[in-house]
């Protein structure tokens, strides 16, 4: 047995290894592989995490004991047993993940061979998802789903907020109860339950109960429950439109807590409530704030604006976070919690261990399906025979949908945004890539509209130094200036700047524009020895494609990229090609320092 604790403390389990179907010296030997790969310090932080690695050990376990020589012992492991249950596993969606988990636990054990180690220290076979892959929803799918969500929320409020008041009045003598409702009601608030006949079986020994008869004529436990406490279904909306306003990872909120700072001190308009929360994933920036504000979710209100309340309780993140903290304060009173996403279970399904009771609901999966078949919903697509087909709600669809709508990166990098999310989101990849050629196409027509910089060539240097008069002339500008130029005086990054005070950007005195601007200013003279620099700049932004996602890449530096296009168009290929070559370490290093907007006033 081994006893497993989550990060914060607030949760355990133990593991019973005397399951798993292989001998008792191998069942001792990966329990202790389990604990050390369990340990603190293993990275594996969360219940969840935890519990699959050890699923991923049974799974290995029973694929041993059904070999026709099963290993006794964790030295009779060779790397023999590692490819046949790759092979075994095959075509299953988390072999990947489990073959990880299982090598992560073997390389903890003891008396392993040499080659065991080498073969387990080798690289995961590539993972294969089978089936589509994971789309969007449409706005209009995503808005029904919102509106589906704040229907069972809002009717939960006017249940929970009706009957609380009926009870005060019931225990102040105030109302007759002649159908013992008021009785009932009283007893589920001070008991979480309802009033029930207990007996012993005899066989078992275990004691059973149900509920009194005249319980049972007022209705179902799980009604009388519910009168006073949330369900499994309100918790998924909940779930649901917090995902939907914040976009953030389902574990972050299903995790989330009541205890807040409210930024505003109560007293702002807008309120807001910042709370601490934990992505595993994360690793050492796992710990991070969430802002939640009363501010309306542009995406999810009404399509007529009248409809929408100004203190709409459920169109804000932090007027879905209050009211849920509301709902469930005599639930979490109950059992002693402080997680915001508690309620009431009648079975031990859904990973909401121990039976009926009010529960920590941190993982909904077995609810999703369900509560999209009870709202009817529907998506756009069309069956083969014109009838509409089901929607089916998912939290990382619904987090997906937010960061397409948003184009912002939510507890993760912009790069994590373009390839792992933007990029395998198959209902937006051909918009997206639309809008993207349009905005692009955009900024190319404007780099050429506006036209490039003053050029001077190497033959206006050598004339300059005859007729400096003449050359400056030519390029709008006087003779010393000219001077201090060639001299590489007057300097910027990508240009030199003929300002005498005047220019465009700064109402008096020298200008405090952004370098980047120097390729639209009537100022700006580019010279020769500045052809290097404008290279590696163009190169530089071309490689931030990449890291960024693409529209943000086009909104931040495609007018700047096609300036610079445009500009080492004048030149020869041989002159361009010749000054990639012969950037400098301190041209680097400008760039550099230019591109991370170090140069720029603060």
């Amino acid at each position: 047995m081994v006893r497993c604790f989550a990060q914060e403390g607030s949760e355990h389990k133990d593991f019973d290894f005397t399951g798993l179907p292989v001998a008792a010296g191998m069942q001792r030997e990966m329990a202790v592989a389990f604990a050390r790969r369990t340990a603190p310090g293993s990275r594996l932080t969360s219940m969840h995490s935890i519990r699959a690695v050890f699923q991923a050990i049974t799974t290995f376990a029973t694929y041993l004991a059904n070999l026709p020589a099963p290993p006794r012992l964790i030295d009779d492991l060779v790397p023999g047993h590692i490819d046949g249950f790759v092979a075994h596993r095959r075509g299953m969606r988390n072999a990947a993940t489990e073959l990880g988990s299982v090598k992560g636990v073997l390389l903890g054990a003891d008396g392993i061979t040499d080659a065991l180690v080498a073969k387990l220290r080798e690289r995961n076979p590539h993972r294969r998802v089978a089936g589509p892959p994971t789309a969007s929803y449409s706005s209009a799918e995503f808005k029904r789903i919102a509106t589906a969500a704040r229907e069972d929320l809002r009717a939960a409020a006017v249940r929970i907020r009706n009957n609380r008041q009926l009870l005060r009045e019931y225990r102040e003598g105030s109302s007759a109860d002649p159908e013992r409702r008021m009785e009932l009601l009283d007893f589920v608030d001070r008991y979480a339950d309802v009033p029930r006949y207990k007996y012993m079986r005899s066989r078992t020994g275990a004691v059973t109960s149900q509920a009194k008869d005249w319980v049972r004529r007022l209705g179902s436990t799980v009604d009388a429950v519910a009168q006073l406490h949330l369900v499994g279904r309100e918790l998924v909306a909940g779930a649901i439109l917090l995902a939907a306003m914040t976009g953030q990872n389902r574990s972050v909120i299903l995790n989330a807590g009541v205890a807040h700072h409210r930024a505003d001190g109560h007293v702002g308009q807008t309120a807001a409530a910042i709370l601490n929360t934990r992505k595993p994933r994360r690793g050492g920036r796992a710990y991070m704030n969430l802002v939640l504000e009363e501010v309306p979710n542009w995406i999810s209100i009404p399509d007529r604006h009248e409809e929408l309340s100004a203190r709409d309780e459920l169109h804000t993140p932090f007027g879905v976070y209050a009211l849920m903290i509301e709902l469930t304060a005599r639930s979490r009173e109950f059992i002693g919690t402080d997680k915001l996403f508690v309620g009431y279970t009648s079975t031990a399904g859904g990973h909401c261990e121990n039976g009926r009771g009010l529960r920590v609901m941190d993982k909904l999966d077995s609810w999703y399906a369900g509560w999209s078949r009870s709202h009817n919903l529907v998506s756009d697509a069309m069956s083969g025979e014109g009838n509409p087909v089901a929607l089916q709600v998912a939290m990382n669809r619904v987090r997906l949908t937010y960061l397409e709508l948003h184009q912002k990166p939510v507890a993760h990098r912009e790069q994590t945004l373009v390839k792992d999310y933007l990029s395998r989101n198959r209902g937006s990849v051909d918009e997206y890539r639309r809008v993207v050629a349009e905005a692009l196409a955009g900024e190319v027509d404007r780099a050429r509209a506006r036209g490039v910089i003053d050029h001077l060539s190497i033959d206006d240097l050598a004339r300059a130094h005859d007729d400096p008069d003449g050359v400056a002339a030519e390029h709008g500008m006087d003779a010393r200036v000219l001077e201090r130029m060639m001299a590489r005086k007057l300097d910027t990054v990508m240009a030199a700047c003929a300002d005498d005070g005047t220019g465009p950007h700064t109402a008096a005195g020298a200008c405090q524009a952004s370098f980047m601007q120097c390729l639209s200013c009537p100022c700006a003279r580019a010279m020769p020895h500045h052809l290097p620099i404008q290279v590696h700049v163009h190169s530089q932004l071309g490689a931030r494609k990449a890291q960024m996602d693409p529209l943000t890449w086009v909104e931040r530096f495609g007018f700047a990229h096609a300036q610079l296009a445009e500009l080492l168009a004048r030149h020869d290929l041989a002159d361009v090609d010749d000054a990639r070559v012969g950037v400098s370490d301190a041209d680097r290093a400008l760039v550099e320092r230019f591109l991370n907007r170090e140069l720029d006033l603060r």
